[in-house]
């Protein structure tokens, strides 16, 4: 059975489970771009772990893990924008969209999950999620396609999110974009 669920209260032994001892990527814990550099930098492992429990405790949106036979084997962070407040400084996601405007920032599948479409179908969900909870636009700030050290494909692909009808706004530098992908409501 595959499911993707809301990291919160209940399914944070889930999350804690994927990510693993370490916090995955340097102790991160999906921390990143949900604190400024100095807040990040002064957590440390312990802190930026403590501060994703906290928020997934309090009910915020962060995003979702694919779970299949009930073992974790995936998660995309994907939450309203001005949640992360590293996004407003970065040359690579900063824009003025108007609206409800919700971000994916982060992919992350377990080896055991790799080779399995797991990404495109936890993009397919977090847009799901994200309509769901109101956003007008979901945005994403992949890679380009090609040679990429595996360190950068947490951000996803640009085929990924182009083949999930994301619109490429703008090339940012010759490794990264800036995709869009506006919500249709029924009328």
């Amino acid at each position: 059975m595959r499911e993707f669920v809301p990291l919160d209260a209940a399914s944070w032994p889930l999350f804690e489970r994927l990510f693993g001892p370490g916090g995955v990527q340097g102790g991160c814990w999906c921390a990143f771009f949900r604190l400024t550099g100095p807040e990040f930098k002064a957590a440390g492992r312990d802190g930026r772990k403590a501060h994703v429990r906290g928020a997934a405790g309090s009910g915020v949106p962060l995003g979702l893990l694919a779970v299949i036979d009930r073992e974790p084997l995936g998660w995309v962070a994907v939450s309203p924008k001005p949640d992360n407040p590293r996004l407003a400084r970065s040359p690579v996601a900063a824009s003025a969209e108007p609206g409800n405007v919700w971000a994916v920032t982060c992919f992350y599948v377990d080896r055991r999950g790799r080779r399995r479409g797991l990404a495109a179908e936890l993009l397919h969900a977090a847009v799901a999620y994200a309509a769901e909870h109101g956003a007008d636009v979901v945005e994403g700030y992949p890679v380009a396609d090609g040679d990429r050290p595996p360190a950068d494909l947490y951000h996803g692909t640009l085929g990924l999110f182009t083949r999930a009808d994301f619109e490429v706004v703008e090339r940012r530098g010759a490794a990264r974009a800036l995709v869009r992908r506006k919500i249709a409501r029924a009328g």
